[in-house]
Formats: structure tokens, C-alpha cells, sequence
């Protein structure tokens, strides 16, 4: 936890039901598997994407901080679009959805976001920023969508290079323009020409140079597309297939929501009480102590023959 906001995940039932439960309609998000501008086209709408990260922590800062390491700063686009800088932790995946939502003129995102816009519209993007994290609606819909743990750390820390920090931005097609929108930037980044019907092919190439700027090995990202609900096309087209595809999707979804806001220690702790109580009732404690370190041994000896498996195979090559 961190100034009141706590880490959710990057998924697409999270998203979903965050912004719905924020009063947006029609808006749904729908997990990127790999870069495919293929595959997005068949997605539209698209209204723009969210894009998690490793954030890279103790590497040099750039040699001219006030250019961009790709595309180009555009400070005069925060006179015509909501951006906002990001002043709090743990707040920047509800950030990058609100930098898409509050830029989209043709999305319905309820009385509250709209009153939201309108209020922050003159403000500065720093200030903007200081809004965001102290709406009191915002945070606590987001927070209604972590996790559940007893073991949350809340004191802070600067972090170092050994520790693995993931960061949200947003991409999304404005005034014929392809934005990045991040926070922790000095304001939205150009990335040229760009209209929803190009899109797709704008943003992969934009992703990939993102993405090449890493090791090899380096596969710790995660790509979530803002697109129109599904079942909006489909109950105007009468395809009933999808409805009830996209139906039980968020019935899944619901129930996956729900077991992320339970903390399930008390009830793993109350079960192992009762299965100890009842070894002892039956007095099997002993017999059940040396049943289990028989496996240990076991799972042991098992473990000590596989690895001199393998170091035998290496001899033999």
C-alpha cells in the first residue's frame, strides 16, 4: 500500500470491471498474446492500448533528459488532452486507463469521470496528477480490485536494481496523432501520423523498439487492449454465440474478482487445525508424523537420482 493505493494486476477481467464499476459503458479489454497487427484489427474498435513493463531501475539517465528516447515530446498536446503526471505509487495502471478513457470523446464514461475531466481541464499536468490521486471515487474502485494479503509491507523504500518495479502507459490515437502517455514522462509523446484505422500498424512497430530495448531474455510484459464490449456488435448482429461466449467470460471474470478481495490464510489455518485435531482424536499424530517424513525421504532420494542422472549424461558428452 502506498498513499492509500495498493497494486492491482494487469488483466483483463480487472480492467473491465474497474472501469465499469467507474460508470464507463461498452468498454471492455482483451489480452494481447503477441505483437499482431492482425489480430488487433480484428479487435476493433481499439481505443487504445495499456502496456505493462519492467521499469529499469539504476541504468544511466538519458544524455539529453528533455528529449524522448523514442519519438518526440509534444508539451503543447496537454492544452488539447488529459495528461496527467504520476505523483503517487501503485496508482499508474488506473492512470494509463484513465489517460485512454478521458482522451476518447466517442466513449460513454459516466457522470463521474466526465465531472472529473471537466474539473481537472485547465489544471497543469502535475496538478492534474495531484487530482487524480487524492478522488476519492478513483481510488477506492481501484482498490476494491487487489489482492487480499496479510503480508502486505507498508512501509517505503527507494528502489534499487535488484528489485523487479512494473510500470503502466498508455498508447492511444489523438487529434491524428499516436500518443504514448506516461506519467513519469514530462509530457505525452509523439509517435506520428495516426488515425484509428491505422492504428494497428502504428503501434506495433512503436512496441517493439519498446520492447528491443531489453536483454533477450527479458519476457516480463503484458499487453491489454481497450476495444468496444464484444457483445454489443453481437447483440446488434443477433450472434447469439458470442453473447453467451462473452457472458460466461464475465461470469469467470466476476468470480475471479471476487476470490482476488478474500484473504484465504484464516480459512487454510482453520482447516489445518481441524485435520490435526482429528489425527489426534483418532490418535494417528505419530503414525502420521513418520508417514510424511518417509515421503520427505523419499521425494529426497528421488531428487539425489535425478541429478546424478544428469550429471552422468554430462560426462557422457
Amino acid at each position: 500500500m502506498s498513499g492509500g493505493w495498493n497494486t492491482i494486476e494487469s488483466d483483463a477481467g480487472v480492467f473491465t470491471y474497474l472501469v465499469e464499476n467507474l460508470g464507463v459503458k461498452n468498454v471492455q479489454f482483451e489480452e494481447m498474446i503477441s505483437l499482431d497487427s492482425d489480430y488487433l484489427r480484428q479487435l476493433a474498435p481499439v481505443y487504445g492500448v495499456i502496456f505493462l513493463f519492467k521499469y529499469p531501475i539504476g541504468q544511466p539517465p538519458p544524455d539529453d533528459p528533455l528529449q524522448a528516447v523514442d519519438g518526440t515530446f509534444d508539451h503543447s498536446a496537454t492544452e488539447n488532452l488529459f495528461f496527467a503526471n504520476q505523483v503517487i505509487q501503485n496508482a499508474c495502471a488506473t492512470q494509463a486507463i484513465l489517460s485512454v478513457l478521458l482522451n476518447r470523446p466517442d466513449l460513454s464514461i459516466g457522470h463521474d469521470l466526465e465531472e472529473f475531466r471537466e474539473f481537472t481541464q485547465a489544471f497543469p499536468s502535475d496538478l492534474r496528477g495531484e487530482a487524480l490521486s487524492n478522488s476519492e471515487l478513483i481510488r477506492t474502485v481501484h482498490n476494491t480490485f487487489s489482492r487480499s494479503s496479510p503480508f502486505v509491507d507498508e512501509s517505503t523504500r527507494a528502489a534499487t536494481a535488484d528489485d523487479d518495479v512494473y510500470h503502466f502507459i498508455a498508447y492511444t490515437c489523438l487529434q491524428g496523432t499516436l500518443y504514448e502517455l506516461d506519467g513519469l514522462q514530462l509530457a505525452p509523446i509523439s509517435h506520428g501520423a495516426c488515425d484509428d484505422a491505422t492504428f494497428a500498424d502504428a503501434i506495433i512497430p512503436v512496441l517493439q523498439r519498446r520492447i528491443g530495448r531489453y536483454p533477450a531474455n527479458e519476457i516480463r510484459f503484458n499487453l491489454l487492449a481497450m476495444i468496444q464490449d464484444p457483445r454489443v456488435r453481437a447483440q446488434e448482429i443477433g450472434d447469439v454465440e458470442t453473447l453467451e461466449r462473452e457472458e460466461a467470460r464475465r461470469e469467470a471474470w466476476l468470480w475471479e474478482n471476487e476470490l482476488r478481495r478474500h484473504n484465504f490464510v484464516g480459512f487454510v489455518h482453520e482447516v489445518l487445525k481441524g485435520v490435526v485435531a482429528e489425527k489426534v482424536k483418532d490418535g494417528m499424530v505419530e503414525e502420521w508424523i513418520e508417514e510424511a517424513r518417509e515421503k520427505g525421504k523419499k521425494r529426497l532420494e528421488e531428487r539425489r537420482k535425478g541429478q546424478k542422472g544428469e550429471e552422468d549424461a554430462e560426462m557422457e558428452l
